[in-house]
């Protein structure tokens, strides 16, 4: 058995799962509602307060989709209960971050300003704490949609190796190189 895959995953109060014969699995709990198509092979059912993911055979195909399914879900039902939430710190002179509702305006030091729309599922907060790094938190339901948002945010001015500048996650360890020394004679 896959060692995730086999571990049931406990349904926190206040939240409902439900499992149609086509394998739509459908979380819905105080934060919001998630639904995810699970492949017909998987079978996904409901048991005392637990969702059990279980596959029919061994084979490498089924193997591989078990533990994916069982994190999907997991992921489901820890978002609609508690919800996840990524900060992104800009790092570098001049560098700034804004918002007007969904609507993320970042300067950071090219000769434009870049103007990012988030999705309606993903929640948008900046702040620029005095003499700190301007901060962007997301908030969401949808763990791979927060995801996708974060890393997308970051691609826009990746961490440079040698003065640490760009956009990364707020405690995130940069690897940094030594840069040109002067030649000794």
């Amino acid at each position: 058995m896959s060692r995730i895959g086999k571990k049931s995953i406990n349904i926190p109060g206040g939240v409902t799962v439900d499992v149609t014969a086509h394998g739509t699995v459908t979380v819905k709990g105080p934060k919001g509602t998630l639904v995810q198509d699970v492949n017909p092979d998987i079978q996904v059912k409901v048991e005392n307060n637990e969702i059990v993911v279980a596959r029919p055979t061994d084979s490498k195909r089924h193997k591989s989709i078990h533990g994916l399914y069982r994190s999907l879900i997991n992921n489901m039902v820890i978002g609609v209960s508690e919800g996840y939430k990524k900060d992104l710190e800009l790092v570098g002179v001049g560098y700034k971050a804004s918002n007007q509702g969904q609507i993320l305006e970042l300067n950071l030091g090219y000769s434009h300003n870049i103007y990012f729309a988030l999705p309606e599922e993903v929640s948008l907060k900046t702040e620029t704490p005095k003499g700190k790094n301007p901060i962007i938190t997301l908030e969401s339901i949808d763990k791979e949609l927060i995801g996708q948002v974060a890393a997308k945010i970051k691609s826009l001015r990746k961490v440079e190796p040698y003065k640490g500048k760009g956009v990364r996650f707020i405690g995130e360890q940069v690897r940094r190189k030594a840069g040109k020394t002067a030649g000794k004679k």
